[in-house]
């Protein structure tokens, strides 16, 4: 309950910045961050069109819109929103790594691989792109590169669950299956669901 108490204060803490000065967008971006920590999707999504009303070059902002868009479901709202994102501020990675998402969706495998290295170009701490950049080098045939970008994600962060799973996939068509039994492992004892058929892959080289 502590934390609940800690965001309706936060909440009423943003309410009253924002009507204090209304012109300020940080605080109806702020206000937003918080909203939609409670869910409240549609309030959170007027606030974050307050905050780029007060303030065009809020990348932020273009970046929450486009995934209260992804929750919807609407890819290219997503993406345009991101594009906004990426040109009010250059150089924005998380804007990149979310328009590389989108391409991945539809398919564009090419254009996502490029985004999301801008991506990790502007951020090489950006944890999430590399592992999204290491499906895409997959989806390409691009095993050796995959799980280069994997290994790079757990340089940053040895627990980072979805970079073991990726890796299991990389040596499984690599035929390595040792390394691929010791990342899956990694992966289900850091509480991640991995696919039965991988399970089932590697049971038989155990």
């Amino acid at each position: 309950m502590v934390q609940a108490k800690n965001a309706e204060e936060f909440i009423a803490r943003q309410r009253v910045a924002v009507a204090s000065n209304p012109e300020c967008g940080t605080s109806h971006y702020n206000l937003g961050v918080g909203l939609l920590g409670q869910n409240k999707i549609d309030e959170a999504e007027k606030e974050f069109y307050d905050a780029i009303e007060c303030s065009p070059n809020l990348a932020e902002a273009y970046v929450q819109l486009g995934g209260i868009c992804l929750r919807r479901e609407d890819l290219d709202g997503c993406f345009d929103f991101n594009q906004r994102a990426v040109k009010v501020r250059a150089g924005f990675s998380e804007g990149y790594g979310n328009i590389g998402f989108v391409h991945l969706q539809k398919g564009e495998v090419e254009e996502g691989i490029k985004a999301l290295q801008k991506a990790i170009t502007y951020n090489s701490k950006f944890i999430q792109a590399y592992t999204t950049l290491a499906n895409a080098y997959l989806m390409k045939g691009l095993v050796e590169e995959s799980i280069e970008a994997n290994l790079k994600a757990l340089r940053l962060e040895p627990e980072f669950p979805i970079a073991h799973n990726n890796l299991a996939i990389g040596y499984i068509e690599k035929g390595e299956f040792d390394k691929a039994i010791e990342h899956c492992d990694k992966a289900m004892k850091l509480g991640y669901e991995v696919a039965p058929e991988i399970i089932k892959t590697l049971e038989a080289h155990r």
